[in-house]
């Protein structure tokens, strides 16, 4: 054949569709040399995750291992020209790991493992190699490896780069969000329906269950304790810089929407027992003073704030959830008493929302559906990195992109105490 007696790399689409022939995938011709325009070049980088995903997506695996088979072939035919393309070699591998096997040591965590100081992270079909926030051949270069089904892809070393500088502005963000969010409440509570005219709506939680004067208190508290819970996560985990990133981010954006929803439609009060009557300022100063005791407060009843208006959707929900994930999502699988407190605290604290008539049980329901989705829509968009491959996701979620593009798969659970004292800390936690 006259493919065979050129160069691979050299070859032309009609090349790679003359060898796909040979080797009985007639049938993938259109799909990688016409839609897709594969080239010999393309055709030596070729591997079987390229193969799974998009924006080819084989799904019959026998095709799929057959076709990898005879890539693998024809690669090891034309290693020459992989080593002049800078392509590493499938036989590279060890030179990434300590030859010495002396002191080997594995633990696991979740798809997390350590290998003499090295860490293993599996991803679906992926094998990282990372030494702290930087990876590399023999005497660590700056280059992190991936490798995928026998083949290597490069990435820039420190793919868990903390990046302060983004978490200082997820932190504004999230400021400023609140910030707004008070002034917004301001505004409501001046359009809050008369309790004469709109009565409370009809619910039926609300009609079963008497009220509770002590119970939104109680709900308050149960925040404050996943509160603690996981400021004390985020003080001994390693990769704190991300976590504290993430939870601005989407607090802010989760009440970024509830300032929407909260001011295009006034719900009337829930209980005859909140003396909620419109409140009319002076002036705009008047409004900026009350929206800073707000947010200085935090909306909290237990701080002296006191608002009505603000009921779609219920906030105190939307921090109990989001805490709650963030709480089971950075700790270890096997802590399973941590996880068990997290979610009694937060269907606790919804319990006694609804219980105190502070809210609809549709403000709290939807509060609980957006959180959830969100964190878990966030999660898995980073985690699998599907985005890269959609400039969709990327035109609409653009701060996403901006905090997660350095973010190369999931964070795994690792803690360190960040402080040189006390010693038994350091030594206990690492």
């Amino acid at each position: 054949m006259t493919s065979s007696e050129d160069s691979v790399s050299a070859w032309k689409c009609k090349q790679v569709a003359q060898w796909l022939q040979e080797k009985g995938f007639g049938e993938y011709v259109e799909l990688l040399c016409t839609r897709h325009r594969l080239d010999g070049l393309s055709l030596l980088a070729l591997t079987e995750a390229d193969l799974r995903g998009p924006p080819l997506g084989l799904t019959v695996l026998g095709d799929i291992k057959r076709l990898t088979l005879a890539l693998r072939q024809l690669q090891r035919q034309n290693q020459s020209q992989l080593e002049e393309l800078g392509i590493p070699t499938s036989d590279s591998l060890p030179a990434v790991l300590p030859m010495d096997t002396t002191g080997l040591e594995w633990s696991f965590d979740r798809a997390e493992s350590r290998y003499n100081g090295f860490d293993l992270v599996s991803n679906g079909t992926e094998l990282r190699l990372r030494n702290g926030s930087r990876c590399g051949y023999g005497t660590a270069a700056a280059l992190c490896h991936t490798h995928s089904n026998g083949r290597y892809r490069k990435h820039l070393a420190g793919r868990l780069d903390p990046e302060v500088w983004k978490t200082v502005i997820s932190v504004i963000y999230v400021f400023l969000v609140f910030g707004f969010t008070s002034f917004v409440m301001v505004i409501v509570h001046e359009r809050v329906p008369d309790m004469r005219t709109y009565p409370p709506l009809p619910d039926i939680f609300l009609d079963s269950v008497p009220r509770i004067p002590w119970a939104f208190a109680m709900a308050e508290a149960c925040g404050l304790i996943l509160c603690y819970m996981f400021l004390l996560i985020l003080l001994l985990h390693k990769h704190r810089s991300i976590l504290l990133r993430r939870l601005c981010s989407l607090m802010g954006t989760v009440f970024l929407l509830r300032c929407c929803t909260m001011f295009v439609t006034s719900l009337s009060v829930p209980g005859q027992h909140l003396k909620c009557s419109s409140k009319t300022y002076s002036d705009t100063w008047g409004k900026i003073q009350r929206a800073l005791a707000i947010w200085s407060g935090f909306g909290m009843t237990l701080t002296g704030v006191q608002t009505c208006g603000d009921y779609m959707f219920s906030g105190h929900t939307v921090v109990i959830t989001m805490l709650n994930f963030f709480v089971t999502e950075y700790t270890p699988q096997t802590w399973n008493l941590i996880h068990t407190i997290s979610w009694v605290l937060n269907l606790f604290g919804i319990f006694f929302i609804l219980a105190g008539h502070e809210h609809y049980s549709i403000d709290v329901f939807i509060a609980f559906y957006i959180t959830t989705r969100l964190f878990l829509y966030y999660h898995t968009l980073a985690n699998t990195r599907a985005y890269q491959q959609s400039r969709r996701a990327r035109i609409w979620f653009p701060m996403f992109f901006f905090f997660e593009c350095n973010v190369n798969g999931p964070v795994p659970n690792q803690y360190h105490w960040p402080f040189s004292k006390p010693a038994l800390m350091k030594t206990l936690i690492g």
